[in-house]
């Protein structure tokens, strides 16, 4: 596994922190629980889309794009760090927006995420209903440009596609590396997981360097079967792009969706508590769509025995914090104090 062939930016602060949540632990009594914190990579408030946009903007201009095309829903932390990279390195952005979420009032729609994407200089396209082909939308806007003589390059939602999901092979390496210095035995990773390139590259990342590191994704969208299969795919076709051979073992790709709640973007009880356990008693933010479940399952996942209290557990936050400010009449509708 050798990255430095692939062409790569510099957009982050790398690398990130690895940090014991020492109150967590001893509030719900073990595993010992450690934090990844890809919240603090550093480009527009951070977040782990940092991570694939230095390998897919550094593709951007090896192909002499001059304008960027991305999509995401209405409070995308993908949207918001690909218009601030873009910004970095002198390119257009131009975006579509999904209102997945549709009932959460106009400060959803303008405030947080959708503040920032203006701020840095994104132009927002569309805003499309929930349920459109965001792909198709793309590929019909890319077109539009090319007649107009630009030269377009469109990054998948997430950034999640095989050069997207090198950013978390590098992750992987990096934990891994980390790990060795602080003399940390990592006995799971967790994390959210959506469009997939996160767990698709860490899991590639784990099996190319034969460390068995296994990964638990906590899907914020799809069912299991669903979230899995797309997983797997996508590792298998990064492992194929980094030139490991041998099929890639199903086992290998693990998601929980029992903490999706009534859908993307919707708060959860469960959430809601994750959210105020990390503010109250470590200092961090989570944010309502990604790392808020996530952290829910792992929480959820500790009350239930899955882990030993002697295993070390490392939960990677990816970050959108920025997202908070969509939903404060649901942050202060009541008393989160735990």
């Amino acid at each position: 596994m050798h990255l430095a062939r692939f062409p790569r930016l510099t957009l982050g602060h790398f690398p990130t922190p690895l940090e014991p949540l020492t109150n967590l632990t001893r509030l719900l009594g073990g595993p010992q629980i450690w934090i990844k914190r890809d919240d603090c990579t550093g480009l527009a408030t951070g977040g782990n889309k940092t991570r694939k946009l230095e390998f897919l903007l550094a593709e951007a201009l090896a192909q002499k794009a001059d304008v960027v095309i991305t999509q995401g829903a209405t409070q995308s932390n993908h949207v918001r760090q690909t218009i601030a990279a873009a910004a970095k390195i002198g390119l257009q952005a131009k975006v579509l927006l999904e209102k997945r979420v549709t009932d959460f009032g106009e400060e959803y729609q303008r405030s947080g995420n959708v503040l920032l994407d203006h701020l840095l200089g994104g132009e927002v396209m569309a805003h499309l209903p929930g349920g459109t082909d965001m792909q198709q939308a793309m590929e019909e806007l890319a077109q539009q440009l090319r007649e107009q003589g630009r030269k377009p390059y469109i990054i998948p939602g997430g950034g999640s596609n095989p050069t997207g999901a090198l950013g978390y092979v590098a992750c992987a390496e990096e934990l891994l590396y980390q790990s060795s210095q602080q003399r940390l035995r990592i006995d799971h990773v967790v994390h959210a997981t959506g469009s997939t390139g996160t767990q698709a590259g860490l899991v590639a990342g784990f099996t190319a360097s034969n460390s068995a590191v296994p990964v638990t994704g906590i899907s914020v969208r799809a069912p299991q079967d669903k979230q899995q299969q797309n997983v797997w795919e996508l590792a298998s076709r990064t492992l194929e792009l980094l030139g490991v051979k041998g099929a890639l073992p199903r086992e290998a790709v693990v998601a929980n969706s029992d903490y999706v709640g009534d859908g993307y973007g919707l708060p959860t009880d469960s959430m809601l508590e994750a959210l105020t356990l990390l503010a109250q008693h470590e200092g961090i933010l989570l944010d309502p769509v990604y790392s808020g479940k996530g952290m829910a399952g792992l929480i959820d996942l500790v009350r239930k025995g899955h882990f030993r209290k002697d295993e070390n557990v490392v939960f990677i936050h990816t970050g959108g914090a920025a997202g908070l400010f969509g939903y404060r009449h649901l942050l202060e509708s009541g008393s989160l104090r735990v």
